[in-house]
Protein backbone atom coordinates (compact mmCIF):
# COMPACT_ATOMS: atom_id res chain seq x y z
CA UNK A 1 0.00 0.00 0.00
CA UNK A 2 3.03 2.59 0.53
CA UNK A 3 4.28 2.38 -3.06
CA UNK A 4 0.60 3.23 -4.22
CA UNK A 5 0.77 6.12 -1.71
CA UNK A 6 4.06 7.68 -3.05
CA UNK A 7 2.70 7.01 -6.69
CA UNK A 8 0.79 9.45 -6.33
CA UNK A 9 2.23 12.54 -5.48
CA UNK A 10 4.18 12.06 -8.43
CA UNK A 11 1.34 11.78 -10.90
CA UNK A 12 0.91 15.06 -12.78
CA UNK A 13 -1.59 15.91 -15.53
CA UNK A 14 -0.75 18.21 -18.81
CA UNK A 15 -2.31 21.47 -19.69
CA UNK A 16 -2.98 20.29 -23.25
CA UNK A 17 -4.23 16.63 -23.96
CA UNK A 18 -5.45 16.64 -20.34
CA UNK A 19 -3.77 13.10 -19.96
CA UNK A 20 -1.99 11.81 -16.88
CA UNK A 21 1.62 11.02 -16.84
CA UNK A 22 4.30 10.61 -14.18
CA UNK A 23 6.94 13.38 -13.01
CA UNK A 24 10.09 13.83 -15.01
CA UNK A 25 12.82 16.21 -15.00
CA UNK A 26 11.62 18.24 -17.94
CA UNK A 27 8.04 18.42 -16.70
CA UNK A 28 7.25 17.50 -20.26
CA UNK A 29 3.99 15.08 -21.12
CA UNK A 30 4.90 12.16 -23.26
CA UNK A 31 1.82 12.10 -25.61
CA UNK A 32 1.99 15.44 -26.71
CA UNK A 33 4.67 17.66 -25.54
CA UNK A 34 2.86 19.91 -23.13
CA UNK A 35 3.78 21.23 -19.61
CA UNK A 36 2.65 18.55 -16.90
CA UNK A 37 0.90 20.45 -13.97
CA UNK A 38 -0.25 18.74 -10.31
CA UNK A 39 -3.65 17.81 -11.08
CA UNK A 40 -4.15 18.59 -6.85
CA UNK A 41 -5.35 21.50 -5.02
CA UNK A 42 -3.40 22.86 -2.53
CA UNK A 43 -4.12 22.32 1.29
CA UNK A 44 -7.05 24.22 2.94
CA UNK A 45 -5.72 26.21 5.79
CA UNK A 46 -7.75 29.18 7.43
CA UNK A 47 -4.90 30.80 8.22
CA UNK A 48 -4.29 31.82 4.17
CA UNK A 49 -0.35 33.52 3.62
CA UNK A 50 -1.11 33.54 -0.06
CA UNK A 51 -5.42 34.21 -0.18
CA UNK A 52 -4.98 38.14 -1.07
CA UNK A 53 -2.68 37.39 -3.93
CA UNK A 54 -4.90 34.15 -5.62
CA UNK A 55 -8.07 36.38 -5.18
CA UNK A 56 -6.15 39.19 -7.41
CA UNK A 57 -5.25 36.67 -9.89
CA UNK A 58 -8.56 34.89 -9.94
CA UNK A 59 -10.01 38.60 -10.37
CA UNK A 60 -7.80 39.31 -13.24
CA UNK A 61 -8.65 36.31 -14.84
CA UNK A 62 -11.87 37.05 -14.19
CA UNK A 63 -11.92 40.07 -15.79
CA UNK A 64 -10.00 39.07 -18.95
CA UNK A 65 -12.89 36.14 -19.72
CA UNK A 66 -15.57 37.81 -19.04
CA UNK A 67 -15.25 41.96 -19.75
Amino acid sequence: MKVLLTMTKYLQKCNNCNKYGLQNPESKCHYCGGMLMNPRPPKFSLIDKYGKYRLEYFKEDFDKKFK
